[in-house]
């Protein structure tokens, strides 16, 4: 259930990083189909709720804090510090807290405290009329990858997949430069910076350069949502994934449902992100790795494949901006994406 954790703009846009460089320059000029929430401005409100895992008020602290002193204000969720077993509250409770802040023409950014399990069971049952009147930023991964999909196959609003609440640092002052450029990447993502990244060359990577759509999130959300109102679209999209505590045999199995369901045969491109797979049991060995799954999955393929991006559940977790265009080059050098 702890699924709980790339492009970013660095303090210093020189700055590189022993495994990726990333870099940002002006307000983006972006062209979509999808419709792009009105980027943020200082004094505005961002919300803070849990539809998914439980978290306490001291615990998003440190988050509340930091993105006061990036000039926005804060409102706090009625779900924060609920609990009802692994939930951020009951169902009702945490529906009604979403669709509050869903509804309120004050809040311009939903932050989701953290992910684990919970938001397929109220997904349903929001109301996003309002919503789709005023679009909003919603920003938050792994779990939350339910509304992202959800977003992107039926109304086409964009959306922020990125750290949420429980990954800023306690003490920004003692915290790696890692922690801080993925925090940052939040904040560059929410006022409109354009955004680029670059990752070292892998092996196993196939070249191309493509512009497209970004779209994707957690593996395994992406494959339950197969067939149900959230199914996710990724026809003409750059697709990127990511996952963590799976197995190899299971990460295959879900990479067979994207093949077989089409999800793989119309991409413009793949990005494959952080994967913290589970050791195979004793005598149970698979004998594949992840290179080998995906690879197979996309032979008869011809578009572009990057490995080894920095999002996922790990430290190197940069914002995404799902909805937008971006441009993809794979080249003999690593990988760069960027929007457009």
């Amino acid at each position: 259930m702890n699924r709980k954790h790339f492009l970013s703009s660095f303090i210093a846009a020189t700055t590189v990083l022993p495994i990726f460089k990333t870099f940002a320059n002006t307000v983006e000029s972006e062209t979509s189909s999808f419709k792009i929430p009105p980027y943020l401005q200082p004094g505005d409100s961002i919300g803070i709720t849990s539809p998914a895992g439980y978290i306490t008020q001291e615990q998003i602290q440190p988050s509340l804090l930091q993105m006061q002193s990036w000039g926005f204000t804060i409102k706090v969720g009625n779900t924060i510090g609920k609990r009802d077993f692994t939930y951020g509250g009951t169902d009702d409770e945490r529906l009604a807290d979403f669709q509050q802040m869903l509804d309120d023409p004050t809040i311009k950014a939903i932050m989701c405290a953290r992910g684990g399990y919970g938001f397929v069971r109220i997904i349903d049952k929001l109301d996003f009329s309002s919503f789709k009147r005023r679009p909003k930023w919603i920003i938050g991964f792994s779990d939350i990858t339910v509304l992202h999909c959800h977003l992107a196959k039926n109304y086409g609003i964009a959306s922020i997949h990125s750290k949420m609440c429980n990954s800023f640092p306690d003490d920004w002052s003692k915290a790696e430069p890692i922690q801080i450029e993925t925090i940052l990447s939040i904040k560059n993502a929410l006022v409109g910076e354009q955004m680029g990244y670059t990752a070292p060359i892998n092996i196993n990577n196939r070249q191309g350069k493509v512009d497209g759509i970004l779209v994707g999130g957690n593996l395994s959300i992406i494959e339950t949502l197969a067939g149900s109102k959230s199914d996710l679209d990724t026809k003409d999209k750059i697709l990127f994934i990511e996952d963590t505590g799976e197995y190899l045999y299971s990460i295959d199995r879900m990479l067979w449902n994207l093949k077989r369901s089409g999800k793989l045969k119309k991409l413009k491109g793949l990005i494959v992100g952080g994967f913290k797979v589970k050791p195979d049991d004793e005598g149970e060995e698979f004998g594949k790795t992840i290179y080998d799954s995906i690879l197979e999955k996309v032979k008869e393929y011809n578009y572009p494949v990057a490995f080894d991006f920095p999002v996922g559940h790990q430290r190197n977790n940069f914002a995404l901006k799902c909805g937008i265009n971006h441009t993809l080059i794979v080249n003999e050098t690593g990988s760069v994406l960027r929007t457009v």
